[in-house]
């Protein structure tokens, strides 16, 4: 009789193992990894779950990189670091044509999971999913649509995933040289994101830092290897080419901010060369000139200040776009000039200085098209400061 027991009880555990072990073996999870798009808030390119049920032909991508751009003070909330994104999940069909209909590729890297790491990792997405789980607050480097994938795999598998990094290409790269990687044919978009990120883009990103973009997180992924639930195994069990575009050859494009900037350049010394010829100061151009510079630093003033963003910190592009030069462009055109205005010009030639110097000791790096402005900018207050009471004001 007890031994009839012990074979029924063991029959039935059999039994449950095996349907729990079909159900795992039912599901086939992947990394997605989409190529960069042509708009500045798709060059980074993307990363997205995809939980594919063999037996009953559901396929849906968990996507982190959604987000409202019809959302109340959008541009604010961006800006700001207010805004939140939230994970949705789509069907791969749809999912994918978007992507065809843009022309950018998708690359697809089945995970090598087993049957209760799968299990996890959709209990995981599904608890993400809730209403009151799905929005997160955005962060570009450290909480985004790519990170959030990587998080993810990471959460559910503990110390048994190991990222091989020794394998890695021994290259170490900063924050805004991950980002030139991305943006650098974007010159107006890669310009306005050096203008307002600080120095701390300037040091290098470790491997796990890297994984902001989802082309790192892909490779990543590729070296990552699983231990320690049997013989060790990589992360990825195969790849494959879902959508393969050609991708377009990069170029400045005609109108980019290196030539016209030193377009500019080359006006004002034409400009100062005349006016030393004349004895004139033509200082409308000054007043464009500095009233532009002083926009630029009431923008940077209000993101190191009003910003959740850290990388907005401790930006010193502000030490030649210094927004007192706002108030410089007023004054000069006023008929009478106060003492305190020579100051101020030698004041703003010393930081134009300065960011040279820490352009040149690397304490922050500043976009290359800056440097006619620079130049600019230290001539025409050098030679404001020495002939402001004795040349003729002309606007």
């Amino acid at each position: 009789m007890n031994f009839k027991k012990i074979v029924t009880s063991l029959f039935f555990l059999l039994t449950v193992s095996s349907l729990d072990s079909l159900q795992a073996q039912q599901y086939q999870i992947s990394l997605l990894t989409c190529d960069p798009g042509e708009q500045i808030y798709s060059s980074f390119g993307h990363s997205g779950i995809r939980v594919l049920d063999l037996d009953s032909g559901r396929d849906v991508v968990y996507n982190y990189g959604t987000f409202d751009f019809g959302a109340p003070n959008f541009v604010l909330k961006f800006a700001g670091g207010r805004l939140d994104y939230f994970l949705s999940v789509s069907t791969f069909d749809r999912f994918i044509a978007e992507y065809d209909y843009f022309n950018r590729s998708v690359r697809e890297q089945v995970l090598n999971l087993n049957e209760q790491q799968k299990l996890d990792l959709i209990l995981f997405l599904q608890t993400n999913y809730l209403p009151e789980n799905r929005a997160y607050r955005y962060d570009f480097f450290f909480d985004n649509c790519a990170t959030r994938v990587r998080d993810a795999i990471s959460t559910v598998l503990g110390d048994q995933l190991v990222w091989d990094d020794a394998v890695r290409e021994p290259v170490d790269k900063s924050f805004r040289e991950l980002i030139d990687e991305m943006v650098y044919y974007m010159t107006w978009s890669d310009l306005g994101i050096d203008l307002a990120l600080g120095s701390r883009l300037d040091r290098d990103a470790t491997p796990l830092e890297e994984q902001f973009l989802p082309k790192y997180v892909e490779e990543a992924f590729a070296r990552a290897e699983i231990q320690g639930d049997g013989p060790t195994r990589p992360l990825v069990e195969k790849s494959r080419v879902i959508l393969d575009f050609e991708k377009p050859t990069g170029s400045f494009g005609a109108v980019n901010p290196y030539w016209i900037f030193w377009v500019v350049a080359i006006v004002f010394t034409g400009i100062t060369f005349l006016g030393f010829k004349k004895k004139k100061l033509f200082v409308g151009f000054d007043v464009a000139f500095f009233g532009i510079l002083g926009i630029i630093g009431v923008v940077m003033s209000a993101l190191w200040i009003g910003s959740e963003i850290p990388s907005t910190k401790y930006n010193w592009n502000i030490l030649w776009a210094f927004p007192g030069h706002l108030v410089l462009a007023i004054v000069l055109l006023k008929k009478t000039i106060k003492p305190w205005v020579l100051k101020y010009l030698l004041f703003a030639l010393i930081m134009a200085d300065a960011a040279v110097v820490f352009w040149i000791l690397g304490w922050q790096s500043f976009h290359p098209s800056l440097m006619p402005l620079l130049l600019v900018l230290i001539l025409r207050t050098n030679y404001l400061y020495y002939n402001l009471g004795k040349f003729k004001r002309v606007v």
